[in-house]
């Protein structure tokens, strides 16, 4: 594996690299933009907050209305807490009052998987990051035209890149 590679992958993965064969590269753009990784959940566990672990590794989800971003309507991109892929843009940000962040559609379908999810007793449809696999949310059908989608998205999963800001503010 070339060394531009592991230079510019985050640290976590570039652990993850040297010790197994899981990672796979299947694009590459200055930095990894599609992949399936075995993430050091050691070092993973010390950069997240609690509550970031729990939505993400753990499948959980935030309280209702006290996410950073669900009143939060700043220009710029929403990208995973994991690894950074972007996944969605402020301008399909919408109020849909659920008390959580919701966006009508993804920044592309490939950045995220959608998933069949059973649990609570309930039909739904979970929301990972497609790079790492981390869990985002779920989303419903009942969302604003024209792609009448909600992504209701934890908070706690994303954070925030001010347009034409190259810094971060995580959640």
């Amino acid at each position: 594996m070339s060394n531009l590679i592991l230079k510019n992958l985050p640290n976590i993965y570039r652990h993850s690299l040297r010790t197994t064969s899981r990672l796979t590269i299947r694009a590459y753009r200055g930095v990894a933009t599609k992949m399936t990784t075995e993430i050091d959940k050691d070092e993973l566990k010390k950069r997240l907050t609690p509550i970031q672990w729990h939505v993400t590794q753990e499948k959980g989800t935030e309280r209702p209305f006290t996410g950073t971003y669900n009143k939060f309507y700043e220009r710029g991109t929403y990208t995973c807490v994991v690894c950074d892929q972007e996944l969605f843009s402020s301008e399909t940000k919408y109020d849909s009052g659920c008390g959580w962040p919701a966006f009508n559609e993804v920044l592309d379908q490939g950045r995220v998987k959608l998933t069949k999810d059973t649990t609570h007793d309930m039909v739904r449809t979970e929301v990972t990051c497609s790079t790492c696999g981390s869990h985002l949310g779920h989303v419903f059908n009942d969302g604003p035209k024209p792609t009448r989608k909600r992504f209701c998205i934890n908070s706690a999963s994303i954070s925030f890149h001010a347009a034409g800001d190259k810094k971060k503010s995580d959640s």
